[in-house]
């Protein structure tokens, strides 16, 4: 059933054409928003808009890295020349790679840093100079991460888990800068998330291996699906959490709650229950 929530706003994405970003996209535009979607893969976008919107009416697409100024200004500027405004941003970009940190290579760390944390500043800056200037406040809102906020056993990501930590600082810094402007910034924290991303190291068969043996690192006792995800990014961009900025909210399956997940046989009892 369609929705109105969003009527009359438009929504950019960044990592707009698959995983996350694709689910929240689709959310949205069950809630009446105009979308635009950014990716550094144009077939990937063409995908994303054939399944969303096939008459494009209500989607642009923008390939390109939004990880410079010039990039996030492109991707800013096709939204206002399209839809004519930006009210909300989804920073939802990222590559995870699970390397040990004395392996650690130069281009890995550049790999964070370029797919995390400047598309992040700098998308975000492009986007609140355009909610700036019309007056009408907005919501930014990232896609971090539980290992921004604990280091975790499972998996060696020094290199990803600072590119997220400093998406998480983005969000307070912003914040308290932004507010002034009626524009809140919000993260999501995610544990094990089943998206496209697990396949940029693996393959698909060890990509599903991987995220059916750590349902029990949860203690609601499965890893997380996209549809987990988008509400909580549909709450903080609506208007519905209009009085939160700088939060933090782990979408997370109860991993941050504590330390020890359950014994598999317990959270399977949850699941089934």
């Amino acid at each position: 059933m369609s929705g109105t929530a969003f009527e009359g706003k438009t929504v950019v994405i960044t990592g707009g054409g698959g995983g996350i970003g694709k689910a929240a996209a689709a959310r949205f535009l069950r809630e009446g928003a105009s979308l635009v979607l950014s990716s550094r893969r144009r077939e990937v976008l063409d995908a994303a808009r054939r399944e969303l919107d096939p008459s494009g009416e209500r989607v642009e697409l923008v390939a390109g890295d939004a990880g410079s100024a010039a990039g996030a200004q492109q991707l800013v500027d096709a939204a206002l020349a399209r839809f004519g405004r930006v009210d909300v941003l989804v920073n939802s970009t990222g590559i995870f790679r699970v390397v040990p940190f004395l392996e650690q290579t130069e281009e890995q760390v550049e790999e964070a840093l370029g797919s995390i944390l400047r598309p992040t500043f700098y998308a975000s800056q492009a986007a609140a100079r355009a909610m700036v200037g019309a007056g009408d406040g907005g919501a930014i809102v990232n896609v971090g991460s539980m290992w921004a906020l604990d280091a975790i056993t499972a998996t060696q990501t020094s290199a990803y888990s600072a590119a997220q930590a400093g998406r998480h600082s983005l969000t307070k810094n912003l914040a308290i800068e932004l507010a002034p402007h009626r524009i809140r910034v919000n993260t999501v924290a995610l544990a094990f998330v089943e998206t496209p991303a697990y396949e940029r190291f693996l393959t698909p068969e060890q990509a599903r291996d991987v995220l059916a043996s750590v349902n029990a690192f949860h203690p609601l006792g499965r890893h997380g699906r996209p549809s987990d995800v988008v509400e909580a990014i549909l709450f903080y961009a609506g208007d519905g959490s209009h009085w939160i900025t700088g939060t933090t909210m782990p979408i997370d399956g109860g991993v941050l709650a504590g330390r020890n997940a359950p014994p598999p046989t317990v959270a399977e009892e949850r699941v089934a229950a």
